[in-house]
């Protein structure tokens, strides 16, 4: 194996702290079990679609493994399954490799399958992590991924926002919408590319249980340019406006959404899109027989 070179600016600073990011997954691993329903919701649904792929897969990369749930699920179907996550923690728990996702260190065609389940929504250089994901494909090989898009967590925003008053921060990192998700893929050079999403409505007694869960899935703010540390008067004024959103019984409904992507490696034998021009039917005879 080798890890192929990525080049960045010298003068381009991260968006997430990668130490920071290691910190928080690692110091959430013990607990994790107890937090996990967002990342097992998502690992559900891969594994939903990967069910609807009429082919066997021997050799499969699995990206974001916070517990041994995917990989043990993907062993027991007969692939073999090397697992990565960016804390070294959470690596060395399910006998994988520590790495982040822009950097990963395999050769190029070396995986049938590569599925990543909850963390490119915090990868500094998400277009080349999808490129590397690209390359260690072998031909007409496929790549699945699910993680946190736009519209997670709109209440919390508006809350922390409130609190801050005329000296806003930025509290919750920027989020990705599904189409440009899709044009990502595109770009990296994945065949047949599909991007959708979902949205997982979640009911909160109040903004501590909340801010409880992010923790306990390693998802606290890692930005390079987080704000200090907000004090008690801010999180009482936060904890009150997310307070003031919730609905007769007292709950605050609070918002993940989730986007889903697919893409195969190139291989000549995949269907390709018709040549432009080469339609037997105009589309205005089309139009009107319908």
């Amino acid at each position: 194996m080798h890890k192929p070179a990525v080049t960045m600016a010298a003068d381009q600073q991260d968006i997430f702290d990668r130490r920071l990011r290691r910190m928080h997954r690692d110091r959430a691993a013990a607990g994790f079990q107890g937090h996990d329903f967002l990342y097992r919701h998502m690992a559900e649904e891969l594994l939903d679609r990967l069910s609807d792929v009429k082919r066997a897969f021997r050799s499969v990369l699995l990206i974001g493994s916070p517990d041994s749930f995917l990989r043990d699920r993907l062993s027991a179907a007969g692939m073999t399954v090397v697992a990565t996550d960016p804390g070294f923690g959470n690596s060395r728990a399910v006998a994988g490799v520590q790495a982040d996702e822009d950097a990963l260190p395999f050769a190029d065609a070396s995986f049938d399958l590569v599925m990543a389940c909850g963390t490119l929504d915090s990868v500094n250089d998400l277009p080349g992590a999808l490129l590397l994901i690209r390359r260690i494909l072998r031909p007409d090989g496929l790549f699945l991924a699910a993680f946190f898009g736009a519209g997670t967590l709109p209440v919390l925003r508006a809350a922390l926002l409130h609190a801050d008053g005329d000296r806003p921060a930025q509290h919750i990192h920027p989020q990705i919408e599904v189409r440009s998700a899709g044009d990502l893929v595109s770009r990296a050079g994945f065949a047949m590319p599909v991007a959708d999403g979902d949205t997982l409505a979640v009911r909160y007694s109040g903004l501590f249980p909340l801010l409880t869960d992010l923790r306990g899935m390693g998802a606290a703010n890692m930005l390079s340019s987080r704000p200090p540390h907000m004090r008690r008067e801010g999180l009482t004024r936060a904890a009150e406006a997310f307070a003031a959103a919730a609905g007769a019984d007292g709950k605050t409904t609070e918002r993940f959404g989730i986007i889903y992507l697919s893409g195969w490696a190139p291989h000549p034998s995949q269907p390709k899109p018709a040549k432009r021009g080469s339609g037997t039917v105009s589309l205005a005879e089309a139009l009107k027989k319908r």
